[in-house]
Order: structure tokens, then C-alpha cells, then sequence
């Protein structure tokens, strides 16, 4: 049953990167990776969020944690497109924007875990 859970889970994240992808294509320019930063970024709250929910409320069943955050979040963040997205700033000589690419996801994320956790931990 888990690994439905996961399966049906990373398929509904995937279609979700997949449309934020095309959102964000419509909406800036193609000559940085804003939807991929804004995935991995977003989804680290999200998961601060679930995994701060669940390990603090604990009310919710095993099924649901694995669904969300190894399905779901599993299936929209993009670490792997990320390092491409960064690989492909280097080879185009945008060393600058590489690493400012790189150092603001590894941080944003991290910090973006920390607030989902924060903002967890208000809750009454």
C-alpha cells in the first residue's frame, strides 16, 4: 500500500512541478531557473510544515505522511533540475549567477524548512 501511496503522490507533485514550470515560463524570463529555485524553496516550507505537523501533533496517520512528503513533495521538488539548472549557468559562463543560483537554494530551502517548523509550532 505504500508504495501506491508514494506512486499516486509523486505523480500529483510531478504534474504540479510541471505546471508551476509553465507558469513561470509565461511569466518571466527563461535565463534563470526562478521556477525551479521556487519549487525547491516552497516545497521545503511545505515539508517543514507536514513533517512539523506530524511529528508534533502526531494525528495523523502513517499513510498520510508518506503520501505527502515522500509522494507529493517527492514528486514536486527538483534537486536533480536544480543541479542541471546550475551546471548549465556554469557552461554558459555565468559563474556569478551559478553560484548565487546555488548558495540561495541550499539556504532559502534550509531556512525555508525552519520557518515551516516556525510556523508550525505557533499553531494554538
Amino acid at each position: 500500500m505504500g508504495f501506491l501511496l508514494v506512486f499516486l503522490g509523486a505523480g500529483l507533485g510531478g504534474a504540479l512541478r510541471h505546471a508551476t514550470n509553465l507558469l513561470f515560463a509565461r511569466t518571466f524570463t527563461l535565463d534563470y531557473p526562478y521556477a525551479t529555485l521556487f519549487i525547491n524553496v516552497s516545497g521545503s516550507v511545505l515539508m517543514g510544515v507536514i513533517a512539523g505537523y506530524f511529528a508534533l501533533r502526531g494525528e495523523a496517520p502513517q499513510a498520510a505522511c508518506l503520501l505527502l512528503t515522500t509522494g507529493v513533495l517527492g514528486g514536486f521538488t527538483t534537486f536533480s533540475a536544480f543541479s542541471l539548472d546550475a551546471a548549465l549557468l556554469y557552461e554558459r559562463g555565468q559563474l556569478a549567477a551559478a553560484s548565487a543560483y546555488v548558495l540561495g537554494s541550499v539556504f532559502l530551502s534550509v531556512l525555508g524548512l525552519f520557518a515551516g517548523l516556525f510556523l508550525i509550532r505557533q499553531l494554538p
